[in-house]
């Protein structure tokens, strides 16, 4: 009831406002942009989409980046996170309802920055190539990058300069769920052989280091916020 409520509430007043929705989307067009010019002499082909998976997930983590550093400051501005720590609320229940909520405004952005991606970087893959095989490097990912990166912004919603300490923490410690999503989105549109390629190995890896650091996060929440 807690969770559900807490979320709930994350929900109406970002649906209220598209603060962060807007942002995030108007920024994910922009490094679309700014890929396609700087790639538009480049030759279509097998070597281009090589390097079109990694400026896929360059595109989602400098977008979540920007999400993750609004996600508290609605709550460090109105004092609403000392509220809520008054609250007799589970620590935990306060995390998951953040995470959950950074998850579906990242979910909802990629839904509109995706097949913009594909258009300018992968429309000439086939459609068995770049379907739901790309879908569940993306969803492993973005929650690992919604779970990590809420314990990470609650750590620097206070300090000063919280943009640029978010990245330095933010980028090293995502770097193992980074490199398996790379590979495992690259496998996919690459095609051919993909499980022989690795596809397999990268989302199992995706996979437990999202259990592995989300249920850390989920356990330290009580220690960052006190």
């Amino acid at each position: 009831m807690q969770y559900k409520t807490l979320l709930v509430k994350d929900l109406k007043a970002e649906f209220r406002t598209k603060d962060m929705i807007v942002s995030m989307g108007i920024y994910a067009f922009l490094v679309i942009v700014v890929f396609g010019v700087a790639l538009s002499f480049a030759r279509p082909g097998s070597e281009f989409l090589e390097v079109s998976g990694g400026l896929l997930w360059a595109l989602v983590v400098f977008t979540s980046l920007l999400g993750l550093n609004r996600s508290f400051a609605k709550e460090t501005e109105n004092g609403c996170l000392e509220g809520l720590l008054l609250a007799p609320l589970d620590r935990g229940v306060i995390f998951l309802a953040k995470a959950t909520s950074n998850l579906v405004f990242l979910a909802v952005v990629e839904v509109i920055a995706v097949p913009l991606y594909w258009l300018f970087f992968a429309s000439f893959a086939t459609p068995a190539e770049t379907g739901w095989m790309i879908v569940i490097p993306l969803l492993l990912g973005s929650i690992g990058i919604a779970g990590i990166g809420t314990l990470l912004s609650t750590i620097t919603a206070s300090t000063r300069g919280k943009d640029v300490m978010l990245a330095l923490l933010f980028v090293p410690v995502i770097f193992p769920l980074l490199y398996a999503c790379v590979s495992a989105t690259t496998c996919a549109l690459v095609g051919g052989d993909v499980f022989a390629d690795g596809f397999l190995t990268s989302l199992a890896l995706g996979a437990g280091y999202d259990v592995v650091m989300i249920l850390a996060s989920w356990v330290l929440y009580d220690f960052v916020v006190n």
